[in-house]
């Protein structure tokens, strides 16, 4: 498969995050491939949406946030979860897509595994779910995802028609104000996963 490259994530994130969408991220762990498809993702764009971590500046956690294109942005949250972002537009601009949620499709078992023996149907179906079953923690920050030797990933695959995706308002945002605790720039592939 082709993997996706730094001009996609170079796109408008919104563009990018409703993109994403039935693409295919890999976690390459030692022998092992890790692999789900995307079907839940959000976007936060720029430093005057108050439900992104840019909106009060630069800081050290941030940084990775304003940087390139196509690199991930890692951080822990509520003292237990690490969330996984990937960068978008221009570097200098902080934006980003939060995926929120996959379908397994490789290295189910040890997905299973990672994520202490829990039910199938729970495996990855939300941020800090999904980067406990793929292995993913705060040493992926900053992690270049188009490099040619890169372990960490997305794999081109066919799009999700427009009739499968459900637009909403991002999940967790309550303490932003009005209007970006309300913008719907939460994509989802609703019901049928057969779409993907």
């Amino acid at each position: 498969m082709t993997r996706l490259r730094r001009s996609f994530f170079a796109g408008p994130t919104l563009e990018v995050a409703r993109a994403l969408l039935g693409q295919r991220l890999v976690r390459l762990r030692g022998p092992e491939c890790l692999a789900g498809l995307i079907v839940e993702a959000e976007a936060y764009i720029g430093q005057e949406d108050m439900a992104c971590h840019a909106h009060s500046g630069l800081t050290p956690r941030n940084a990775a946030l304003f940087g390139p294109p196509g690199h991930a942005y890692v951080y822990f949250t509520y003292g237990m979860h690490w969330l996984l972002n990937f960068v978008t537009e221009a570097e200098g601009r902080p934006a980003a897509v939060l995926v929120r949620a996959l379908v397994p499709v490789s290295g189910v078992a040890t997905m299973r595994r990672l994520r202490r023996g829990r039910p199938d149907r729970i495996l990855t179906d939300g941020p800090g779910k999904l980067t406990q079953a793929l292995d993913i923690d705060g040493d992926f920050n900053g992690y270049d995802l188009c490099a040619a030797t890169a372990r960490l990933f997305v794999e081109a695959a066919p799009p999700v028609p427009e009739s499968a995706v459900g637009y909403g308002p991002r999940v967790g945002v309550n303490y932003a104000p009005e209007p970006w605790k309300s913008k719907p720039w939460n994509f989802k592939v609703n019901g049928d996963l057969d779409v993907i």
